[in-house]
C-alpha cells in the first residue's frame, strides 16, 4: 500500500508540472538558481590553491548540475579583468572570452572596468555576450545613463521574469583613474533602486534582485530600501569579502574575489500567488574540481599568447614575496630610485600592488601581474610639512616615519625644506589627498610605475645562487595600520 501511495503522488505531481498555463507555456519548474561571483580580476588560470575558471565551471557542471538550462542565472558583481598579465595585457579580452563561454547572463560595472578608458570599455562591450548593468551612473552633461551601461534587465527564466538592477560603486572616481570617469557622476544607490525597481516591474518583472559593485556595509545600508521594494537579494563586490547573511529580510551575498569561491542561491516562485522566496544559499570554494576541458582550451590559447610576449626571465626568487608584505612595499617603492636617483622620497598606494611574486623564475609576465595598471610616475616638489601630510595613508620609499621622520640616510626631514617626491599620476589626480594642491605643476616622466622594477631586476641579475630575497628590506617604514588600499 505504501508503494502504491507514493506512485499516486508522483503521478499527480507529474500531471501538475506538465500542465501548460493558460498561455500554452509548459513550465518545468518554479525555481531559479543563481550562481554568483564578483571581483574575478582576470584570475582565469587560478593560483595553485584555487582552480580558476575551468575548475569553477567544472564544479558548476558536476556539483551544481548546471547544464545551460533556462532556470540558471550566472551573475557577476563586477571588476572582471584587471589582474594577472594573461588578462591585463590584453585589456580583458581573455577574461571576456572565458566568461562568455561560462554563460554569464549579466555583470555589474566595477570601478576597474574603467581602467583601460571608456573607449576600451565600449570595445569590450562589443565582445561581451551579456550586458553591463549600473542604474546609478549618469552623464554629467545630459543626466542620462551612458551607452555602456544598462540600468537593469528583465530575463525570462522558464516563464518567470527576473528583474536585475545593477549598481556601480560611488567610490569609482577615486578607485579608478579619475580622468577616465570625469564625465560621469555616480549617484545614490537607494534613489536608483527606487526608480528602476518600478521600471523593471513595469516591464513585467516577477522577481527583483540587485547586483552591485558595493561593499557589505553599503549592502546593509541599502537593505531597508531593497526590502521596501520587494527585492529578495543584493549581490555585492569591491571589498573582496565573503558575505552570506540576511538584513531586513534581504539576502546579502559576496563571494570574495579572484574566482576562489562562488555562491549558489535557490529561489522559489509561486506562480499562482505571484510571490517569491529564497529557499537556500551556500558559498563553495573553487577547489578539488574536475576542470572543464572547453574552458581549459580557451585559457591555454591565451596563456600561449602571453608567454610569447612576456616570457623573458628577469630574475629569480627563492621564497614567495607576499603582495601585502613590508618587503614587497619596500621593493616597489625603492625600485623607483634606480630610474630617478635624484629623488628623495617615493610614495604609492598598496592597492597598486596586486599579486605575490612566487618562488622561482621572475618573468615580465610576473611583474605585469604584480603592477598591472597603466600608471606613470610624476615628480613633485614638496616641503617637509607637505610631505608628512601626503604620505599619511600610503607606502613610502627613501624615508621612514617610525620614531620620527627621517630620510633613508638618517637625515631628519625638516618642515621647511623642499624634497623631490615621486608618486603616480593616479594618486596625484585623486581628490582624497593634497598632492595637486601642494604642487599644481608636476613633472610628467611618462615612465610606467612598473618599469623601474623591471630595469632594476635586470641590473642585479638574480639567480638561484643569489636570489632576489637577498636584496629585500624587511624593516617597516610606517605604522602599517594606516596604509590605504
Amino acid at each position: 500500500m505504501k508503494r502504491a501511495g507514493v506512485g499516486i503522488s508522483i503521478f499527480l505531481l507529474i500531471i501538475f508540472i506538465a500542465c501548460p498555463d493558460q498561455n500554452g507555456t509548459n513550465h518545468q519548474n518554479n525555481s531559479i538558481t543563481i550562481l554568483y561571483t564578483n571581483d574575478e580580476h582576470g584570475w582565469l588560470e587560478g593560483d595553485g590553491n584555487y582552480d580558476g575558471a575551468a575548475g569553477m565551471f567544472g564544479l558548476w557542471e558536476t556539483r551544481e548540475d548546471y547544464d545551460g538550462s533556462d532556470n540558471y542565472l550566472i551573475l557577476s558583481g563586477g571588476d572582471m579583468w584587471t589582474g594577472p598579465a594573461i588578462s591585463t595585457w590584453y585589456k580583458g579580452k581573455s577574461m571576456i572570452e572565458v566568461m562568455n563561454a561560462m554563460g554569464y547572463d549579466a555583470a555589474a560595472i566595477g570601478n576597474h572596468e574603467f581602467d583601460f578608458t571608456v573607449d576600451t570599455l565600449m570595445e569590450n562591450l562589443e565582445r561581451l555576450d551579456f550586458p553591463l548593468l549600473a542604474a546609478n551612473i549618469r552623464e554629467k552633461s545630459s543626466g542620462k545613463i551612458p551607452a555602456f551601461a544598462k540600468p537593469y534587465m528583465v530575463k525570462d527564466i522558464d516563464g518567470i521574469n527576473v528583474g536585475i538592477i545593477g549598481l556601480a560603486s560611488q567610490s569609482t572616481p577615486i578607485s579608478t583613474f579619475p580622468a577616465h570617469v570625469v564625465d560621469y557622476e555616480f549617484t545614490s544607490y537607494s534613489e536608483a533602486v527606487e526608480i528602476f525597481a518600478d521600471s523593471a516591474r513595469d516591464k513585467g518583472a516577477d522577481v527583483l534582485i540587485i547586483i552591485g559593485h558595493i561593499t557589505s556595509n553599503e549592502m546593509q545600508a541599502l537593505s531597508a530600501t531593497a526590502s521596501s521594494e520587494g527585492i529578495l537579494l543584493i549581490g555585492g563586490g569591491h571589498s573582496h569579502e565573503k558575505v552570506l547573511q540576511e538584513s531586513n529580510g534581504v539576502l546579502l551575498i559576496e563571494s570574495g574575489a579572484y574566482m576562489q569561491n562562488y555562491i549558489r542561491v535557490d529561489i522559489k516562485y509561486d506562480r499562482e500567488n505571484h510571490t517569491a522566496e529564497i529557499l537556500s544559499y551556500k558559498i563553495e570554494a573553487n577547489q578539488n574540481s574536475t576542470p572543464d576541458q572547453s574552458i581549459l582550451e580557451i585559457i591555454s590559447k591565451w596563456k600561449n599568447r602571453v608567454q610569447t610576449t612576456l616570457s623573458q626571465v628577469i630574475g629569480y626568487c627563492s621564497e614567495t614575496i607576499s603582495k601585502s608584505s613590508v618587503e614587497m612595499a619596500n621593493l616597489v617603492t625603492d625600485s623607483w630610485f634606480y630610474t630617478f636617483p635624484d629623488a628623495d622620497v617615493s610614495v604609492t598606494n598598496s592597492g597598486g600592488i596586486r599579486q605575490d611574486i612566487p618562488a622561482g623564475d621572475i618573468s615580465l609576465e610576473t611583474i605585469v601581474g604584480l603592477l598591472p595598471f597603466e600608471n606613470s610616475i610624476v615628480k613633485l616638489e614638496l616641503s617637509g610639512n607637505e610631505l608628512k601630510d601626503c604620505i599619511r595613508y600610503y607606502i613610502i620609499g627613501g624615508m621612514t616615519s617610525v620614531g620620527g621622520y627621517y630620510l633613508s640616510d638618517g637625515t631628519p626631514i625638516y618642515d621647511d625644506s623642499v624634497y623631490c617626491v615621486l608618486t603616480t599620476d593616479y594618486l596625484y589626480s585623486v581628490t582624497n589627498n593634497n598632492f595637486s594642491l601642494y604642487d599644481p605643476i608636476p613633472e610628467e616622466t611618462s615612465v610606467n610605475y612598473r618599469q623601474p622594477l623591471i630595469d632594476w631586476l635586470i641590473s642585479i641579475n638574480t639567480s638561484p645562487a643569489d636570489p632576489l630575497n637577498n636584496y629585500l628590506d624587511y624593516t617597516p617604514r610606517k605604522n602599517l595600520s594606516l596604509i590605504h588600499i
